[in-house]
């Protein structure tokens, strides 16, 4: 794939990723502001609720004590309606008593006490009315009278009434005209009848100052406190402000969303997960792609070169002159053979791993001795490394080495990890080997002081047909098989295998492997 069209397909899908983790933020963040006004809205319609429920239940309270009075009264004036109030006033304990309900108040307020004596007239003459009309008409019981006498008033007469009750209302200190049992009541029912569970806190104000009526934690919080006006009067004016604080606001909020939320988020993660997983297939596709064709570049070098070899040798033992010589026409059929057993090597090694990766590699183990396969593959490459100059030394300190193995495959892995160090080996090579025992296990560690490893391809020397970039891409045979092919017949064998190594310090691979008795 070309690389400006890869950046480019990163980038796109990377911001189609954004897009919809920002469109999803949105879209819940839209949700919590519209379930918050909808909470709102609400909140404001059960404080109207309990405002009115409260004023009406004050008027059925006071209206039929009002109307028995109003019907003992003959001659109705100011100083009558005080003096009959004056017959029920406790002047001991600063209570009036009127219509068995009490009433604190001090001297200087009920002197203050001053009704509208002519509304009052208006409805002690439309009462004589009523009385008219509907005499001869037979008494019921208190309870159902007093409910059809609520329901026989007029719009006129309800609302002569009430001015008349909440003007003697207003003598009474609020925590008589109204308890906090009953606002928790009338609160809780509200919220019950619109499926609203939360916790709330409440308290009644008058100007602006706290009143005995109030829970006991109630604060005001500007997010979370909704207020309305209590016992409006005709004007519309009022003393007093009931707060509501729905201390439980935010997590009711969240809990309308909860579920949506979780699925979206969910989703999201899914779909990032998924992003993250093939961004990682196409940079590894893309990596495997670039491996793949310098492992073609590298195997057709290796290939051209014996095959150019064995091209040369065939034609000098086509010359007359070399055909005569036998030693000559020998050394190049020797030449010959050795190619040939080069390239079927490499062969072999690219058959190998795809019938490991197909699990069709019978690799058949027996008792063996890891001492002995270490000596055994030491004797492939010797003489190659004295050649160079350099040696292979064996430490073999440990002394169980008993492990249950195939001698060939294991051979080569020994003989491929040795290879190595002498091809990544700048001077002479120099090569020692180290065993020991550890629990149930047998350690071999091949060290050498080569060119080292970067900690970069430490991470990726074991994966097919890498090869770690040493600036000449042919300055060393191989076509990054070896090393694949010796992590796979380690894994065959139950054992582990790892390299230490530093830049310019030398590597060691480490291969453990389980004894047997």
């Amino acid at each position: 794939m070309n690389k400006r069209l890869f950046v480019l397909l990163i980038i796109l899908m990377s911001l189609s990723l954004i897009g919809i983790i920002f469109v999803q933020g949105y879209w819940i963040d839209k949700t919590v502001e519209n379930n918050e006004e909808q909470f709102s809205f609400h909140a404001k319609q059960i404080l109207i609720a309990v405002a009115n429920q409260i004023q009406y239940g004050e008027f059925e309270e006071m209206y039929d004590p009002l109307r028995r009075m109003l019907d003992s009264i003959d001659g109705l004036d100011n100083e009558t309606l005080q003096e009959s109030l004056d017959i029920n006033y406790n002047k001991s304990s600063k209570n009036f008593e009127y219509a068995n309900v009490f009433i604190e108040e001090d001297q200087k307020l009920f002197s203050a006490f001053n009704l509208d004596t002519i509304r009052l007239k208006n409805i002690l003459d439309r009462e004589a009315e009523i009385k008219e009309e509907k005499k001869g008409v037979s008494d019921k019981d208190d309870a159902t009278s007093k409910l059809e006498r609520l329901r026989d008033l007029t719009n006129s007469q309800r609302k002569d009434f009430e001015s008349v009750i909440s003007d003697l209302a207003s003598f009474k200190p609020i925590h008589r005209r109204v308890s906090p049992g009953e606002i928790e009541r009338l609160v809780r029912k509200e919220l019950n009848e619109r499926d609203i569970n939360v916790d709330f806190e409440y308290a009644v104000y008058s100007k602006s100052l706290a009143t005995k009526v109030k829970s006991e934690d109630f604060t005001i919080d500007p997010s979370k406190t909704y207020a309305i006006p209590l016992f409006i009067d005709d004007e519309g004016v009022s003393n007093y402000q009931l707060y509501v604080n729905f201390t439980g606001k935010k997590k009711y909020l969240l809990s309308t969303i909860k579920g949506m939320a979780l699925l979206s988020i969910i989703f999201t993660l899914i779909i990032v997960v998924a992003y993250s997983s093939a961004l990682s297939q196409l940079m590894q596709q893309r990596q495997i792609s670039q491996i793949k064709t310098d492992f073609i570049n590298n195997m057709t070098h290796e290939l051209k070169t014996p095959i150019a070899t064995i091209n040369l040798a065939l034609d000098s033992i086509k010359n007359p002159k070399i055909a005569e010589d036998p030693e000559k026409v020998k050394r190049y059929l020797g030449m010959i053979k050795e190619e040939n057993k080069r390239m079927h090597a490499q062969v072999e090694n690219v058959l190998r791993i795809s019938q490991l990766e197909k699990n069709e590699l019978n690799i058949k183990k027996d008792k063996q001795e890891l001492h002995e396969l270490i000596e055994e593959a030491i004797t492939h490459v010797s003489l190659i490394v004295e050649d160079s100059g350099g040696y292979i030394k064996s430490h073999l300190g440990a002394l169980k080495s008993t492990v249950l193995a195939n001698d060939n495959h294991f051979v080569n892995v020994i003989v491929n990890i040795l290879d190595n160090a002498i091809k990544y080996s700048e001077a002479p090579p120099k090569i020692d080997i180290y065993t020991e025992n550890i629990k149930d296990s047998i350690v071999m560690k091949i060290r050498d002081q080569g060119i080292g490893i970067s900690k970069v391809a430490q991470k990726k020397i074991f994966e097919k047909f890498f090869r770690e970039h040493t600036g000449d891409l042919h300055n060393v045979k191989g076509h990054g098989l070896g090393l694949t092919y010796v992590r796979r017949i380690v894994d065959d064998h139950h054992g582990q295998i790892w390299v230490e190594s530093d830049r310019g310090k030398g590597s060691t691979f480490i291969i453990k492997l389980p004894l047997i008795s």
